[in-house]
């Protein structure tokens, strides 16, 4: 699904045409997301004024005059800009209509129906957004707090940094790319690791998804950045879905760890 840096991806490429403008209309064709879209939201928006876009982890968000949107891509979910009068696909339920000489409209594109599209009159204190642990390209992040989130426990370090409540936003593709370039097996306890290791891959985590955000996120299946063009991170990953590919550094294998419904790829001979 798309993870941190896609979703930020999307966010650098809207604000250019949302930030500041004004909403004209919701065109809602099909309501049955993740949670059904209401059925007020369309009157609710209109004439409200686009303040800013952020992101929280996953969710990007989209600030008004009042209130805001939460807008989650789903599992392979994009927005992009169009001009209304273009036809809508069978898997685009929605357009945010803007306003102006010209108008355009943000579509999202959600073939799973898997996406969310929430309004909150205080997107922060959201039971989606409030429980979410700290940015990890933010302050807060580093070694010294992924150690003690890990201290003691026995869950695999992968589905820690894959725990949306201690780090936001990391999702199985980065975690992978970090924990090999850390050294890391991604079945490795969390509270079996040195509090030095933990340093390494908190700053692994922290280059693995700037990389990312700067290449334009990964194209994985159907997601795309919200000018239609795709991420190109895909072309530097180095362990995620290369099992039986030699690795980068040592030129072993690259094995497949299935758990917890998701496959985590690593090198035997490099990640202990």
């Amino acid at each position: 699904m798309p993870e941190l840096p896609e979703v930020e991806t999307t966010r650098r490429g809207l604000i250019p045409w949302m930030r500041g403008a004004t909403i004209a209309d919701l065109v809602v064709r099909e309501p049955r997301l993740r949670w059904p879209i209401p059925a007020d939201l369309a009157v609710r928006l209109r004439g409200r004024v686009v303040t800013d876009l952020t992101r929280r982890g996953k969710y990007l968000i989209v600030s008004l005059d009042k209130g805001a949107l939460i807008v989650h891509l789903g599992m392979s979910g994009s927005l992009r800009v169009v001009g209304p009068e273009v036809p809508p696909g069978p898997s685009e339920p929605f357009d945010l209509v803007l306003a102006g000489a010209s108008p355009m409209a943000v579509r999202m594109r959600d073939p799973r129906r898997f996406g969310a599209l929430l309004f909150s009159e205080d997107p922060l204190h959201h039971p989606l957004i409030a429980p979410l642990g700290p940015e990890p390209l933010e302050a807060g992040f580093d070694g010294a707090y992924l150690r003690a989130r890990g201290r003691g426990r026995t869950i695999a370090i992968r589905d820690l940094l894959l725990n949306g409540h201690i780090v936001a936003g990391i999702g199985n593709i980065y975690a992978n790319e970090a924990l090999f370039e850390a050294g890391i097996h991604p079945g490795r306890a969390a509270g079996r690791i040195s509090a030095d290791r933990y340093e390494v891959l908190a700053q692994a985590v922290i280059a693995v998804l700037s990389r990312a955000v700067e290449a334009g996120g990964t194209t994985l299946k159907d997601f795309a950045g919200s000018d239609g063009r795709p991420g190109y991170f895909q072309l530097q990953l180095r362990v995620y879905g290369r099992e039986g590919r030699p690795c980068p550094r040592c030129a072993t294998p690259i094995a497949r760890l299935s758990g917890g419904g998701r496959s985590g790829y690593y090198c035997l001979k490099c990640q202990r």
